[in-house]
Parts: C-alpha cells; structure tokens; sequence
C-alpha cells in the first residue's frame, strides 16, 4: 500500500528521497507493485510495444490508455497512478486536451497525466491542464512518439544545441506547473544538470543516477523482455521461469501426472 500524492513530488525532492516509479498496464501487475510500495505507477503508450506488438507507440489511443487505466486502477486502488497522453491527445486545442486528460482523470481514476513534450508550443497544454486542475508530469529528452522526427529511438541531448534545448524545455516546463519530469535517454552529466536546476524531481529512465528517482517498465524489470535496451536492469528471468513452469505443466498432461486427487472433486452420483 502506498499513501504517495501530487505534494509529495516536491516533499520527496526536498528531503533528497528517491522516488520508485514502474510502467505497468493490467491488474495483476498494479497488485504486485502496490504490494511493493512503489511510490508511483505509469500506464504508459509503451503498451503500444509490450502490450500490442507495435514497432512504436503511434497506434496506440486515449481509449487504450483508458482501459489499461482501469485496469492498473482497479490491481491499485490505493497507489498513485500516472496515464500517458498518447500521440496526437494533446497536439490540437488545448481544451481537446483537457477533454482528453479528463477521460483519464474522471473515467480512469488516474491521479495525473504525462505529456512528452520536445518543443515549446506544447508547453500551452500543460498550462491549460494545470488551470484546469488536472496535475501534470511532463516528459521530455528521448520522447518515442517523436520516433519519426528522431530518425529512431536515439540518445537526445548529445551535442551543446541539443543539451541547451533540452535544458530550457525542462525550465519551461516547470514554470507551466509540472509537478515532475521524466528525463528519457539522455546523458547523465545532462540529466545531472537538469535535476541540480530544478526545483521540481526528475525521474530517470536511461538518464543516469543523479535523478531524483527512477522508472522501469514491469516487463523489463522482471525479465520478460527480449534484448532489453542497455538502460535497463532485469531484477530476475522471469521468462525463463514461465517457460519451464509451462513445459513441467505440458509434461505432467501428457504423462498422466496432473490433475492429482488433490486437484479433483469428489461426491457422489445420485
């Protein structure tokens, strides 16, 4: 169980205290975490990738992340949940986006929103979110629904241009409201910079340790991914351990072993 709110973002920077955050998308992952005490839980547009099968986050729609919501919501009733604003819910009018988040908000019980920001025109929604008191964590370096301006999910920040770009963006970003940052694929000594200048946290993923906490997708971190990306660390092999506890399964069938008794009903026919 987690007691974790939108003013402990600020209380957790303040007092140096990381912050645990995991991308997970159903029930019985939301479960786990909130056994765990995670601090925070994202349904990310990842779903697009791990859920779906997709080559990127594209495809993926404010009903998917509306229903993944639920889910996570209904495995986490006491946890402090984030749902992704997927690509092109927030790239119209900002009262589109407003309209968007309160689908996530009102319907999915999500306790904020994430908006990958890359330019400063996108800065205009988080303002209209935060004026429509809906809590925003904004998200910036490597954004995967930009994929296709990136030519590819690439490092961000690597040149002076770049690390300067993404520096203002996080000020910008801050001065509209945010209540975190997630700092994606960028160079640590940036990521370093970043977390030093601002007053809200970072949360890291591919960005070093000096941020103010850390975010791993549930798959990735229980090691049910193949060739995770280097950023990622597998805390066991859970597909590993699936794979044979399935074949012992298949084995057992076929050879008569399961169900015993103890797995049958008894009574009598009448």
């Amino acid at each position: 169980m987690t007691d974790f709110s939108i003013k402990d973002f600020s209380n957790f920077k303040s007092m140096q205290k990381k912050i645990t955050m995991v991308t997970a998308y159903d029930y019985t992952s939301a479960q786990i975490l909130e056994s765990a005490a995670i601090d925070t839980i994202l349904v990310g547009d990842s779903l697009g990738m791990v859920i779906q099968g997709k080559q990127n986050t594209m495809e993926v729609t404010i009903e998917d992340i509306l229903y993944h919501t639920k889910s996570v919501r209904t495995g986490a009733p006491n946890s402090f949940i984030i749902a992704d604003m997927p690509y092109l819910s927030y790239h119209f009018s900002p009262n589109d986006t407003i309209k968007n988040a309160a689908k996530l908000i009102c319907h999915g019980a999500a306790n904020a929103v994430k908006l990958e920001i890359n330019h400063m025109a996108a800065i205009e929604h988080i303002k209209a979110l935060i004026s429509a008191q809906i809590p925003v964590i904004g998200h910036i370096g490597m954004t995967p629904q930009s994929v296709n301006m990136f030519g590819g999910f690439k490092v961000q920040g690597k040149t002076n241009n770049e690390a300067l770009h993404i520096l203002e963006l996080a000020k910008e970003v801050e001065r509209s409201g945010a209540s975190a940052i997630v700092l994606e694929c960028i160079p640590a000594h940036l990521a370093e910079e970043i977390t030093e200048t601002l007053t809200i946290p970072t949360i890291g993923i591919g960005a070093g340790n000096s941020c103010d906490g850390q975010v791993l997708v549930f798959h990735d971190l229980i090691g049910l991914t193949d060739s995770p990306p280097k950023f990622v660390k597998s805390y066991c092999n859970a597909k590993e351990i699936l794979t044979q506890s399935i074949e012992t399964f298949a084995n057992e069938v076929m050879n008569g072993i399961f169900p015993e008794v103890k797995h049958s009903f008894t009574g009598t026919i009448k």
